[in-house]
């Protein structure tokens, strides 16, 4: 052991770069994974980590190789990386020098999924100014989804529940794998030519490989072109795809596109029934109001009508004659008062009451009644009046008697 030679760490991993350096596959190799630790330097250097299920190596991309980048490298992206391995001398520790990094899997679809975006928002495809109204009681509606499975059952089941009378008609397409986006694409232009009111497009849930036919720009411009109101409800709520950003409206499920594109019809019967009845008491108000108005319009007619004027005067005329004969009454009754009490004191002067009593009233051949014995002559004819009859007498003689 005394003459053994002993090797300096630097000379170690110089000699153990030697032999990354040497080995042909760990000069030039693709390496897939999952990118983690993303560090980018002031320098421009972007250190990282890129790991699968059960390992991990240390990269570095230097600021000369970044220029190829065509997307930021971001921490849980699928990668597929070019490089070489070899050693870091200075720490003894192997790395993966990165020259190119391409996007794998959902990282790639993610990236083409914000291409496509951005592209089509571009070009105005998102904007409401032309988003067509869904109508309010569609009679007939067009589904494009697969034949089978939860999506088309929900929005039967749906459907029927909320309008018996509703008109579906499926084209069965197929939503996921190679072809899928040409086959909704194919649907859609097929029911279009049969007018139905609206479409509904979509398909239940699963990851953005299983949804990825409807971020396909084929079927993005088919709903766009389509002059019928397209309704799109694709996976589950929290997934958003390019055919939901381009349709008229967009539905969190297949079953809620349903209720948004089906009126539902017993509801809207129950709304009806309401207005009926509400119609009803209202006219029955209104028609109460004018029975009053009516009956009122005809007491105040017959009130004022020929007839009932008639009988209001006749009746105010035999009130009148009753308070007329009244006051003739009273008038008669004090007159007949005043009569007998003259009649008393016309008793009292009456010469036949004074005849009666002895007396006698004695008058002229001509007339004049005799006051004195002046007012006669001697052999004069007078006639003397007693209280049953008259005298006729020739004045004899007169004689003065003074009473006093």
């Amino acid at each position: 052991m005394s003459g053994e030679k002993a090797w300096s760490v630097s000379e170690l991993n110089r000699y153990i770069r030697g032999l990354f350096s040497d080995d042909f596959m760990l000069s030039d190799m693709s390496v897939k994974g999952e990118l983690s630790n993303v560090k980018y330097h002031s320098s421009g250097h972007i250190y990282f980590t890129l790991k699968d299920e059960n390992s991990a190596i240390s990269c570095v991309m230097f600021a000369s190789d970044t220029l190829s980048l065509d997307f930021r490298l971001e921490a849980g992206d699928k990668v597929i990386i070019r490089g070489r391995v070899s050693v870091y001398e200075k720490t003894g520790s192997y790395q993966l020098y990165v020259r190119s990094v391409k996007a794998a899997g959902i990282g790639e679809l993610y990236r083409k999924f914000e291409e496509l975006k951005k592209e089509l928002s571009e070009m105005g495809m998102f904007d409401a100014m032309y988003k067509k109204p869904i109508p309010l009681m569609a009679g007939k509606i067009g589904v494009v989804t697969a034949p089978t499975g939860a999506a088309v059952r929900d929005i039967i089941n749906v459907s029927k529940r909320r309008n018996p009378y509703v008109e579906l008609i499926l084209f069965p397409a197929q939503v996921q794998g190679e072809g899928a986006a040409e086959s909704v694409s194919r649907g859609i232009r097929t029911l279009e030519k049969l007018e139905p009111d609206v479409i509904i497009v979509g398909r239940g849930g699963g990851s953005i490989e299983d949804l990825w036919a409807f971020n396909e720009e084929i079927v993005a411009r088919t709903i766009f072109d389509c002059h019928i109101p397209v309704i799109s409800g694709t996976g589950h709520e929290t997934d958003v795809t390019i055919a939901d950003l381009v349709a008229d409206l967009r539905a969190p499920t297949p079953s809620a596109a349903a209720e948004l594109a089906v009126f539902d019809y017993y509801s809207f019967m129950e709304t009806l029934k309401g207005y009926g009845d509400k119609m009803t008491y209202l006219m029955n108000g209104r028609i109460g109001r004018c029975r009053e108005e009516a009956e009122r319009m005809r007491s105040l007619l017959r009130m004022n009508s020929p007839e009932n004027r008639l009988k209001l005067k006749r009746e105010r005329a035999l009130r009148y004659g009753e308070i007329l004969k009244s006051s003739m009454d009273r008038i008669l009754k004090e007159k007949r008062s005043l009569l007998a009490l003259y009649s008393g004191k016309l008793s009292a002067y009456s010469p036949l009451n004074t005849l009666s009593r002895g007396y006698t009233f004695t008058e002229r051949a001509d007339g004049k009644p005799v006051k004195s014995t002046g007012d006669v002559k001697e052999g004069e004819d007078i006639r003397i009046y007693t209280k049953d009859g008259r005298i006729i007498a020739t004045v004899n003689g007169k004689e003065e008697i003074r009473f006093s």
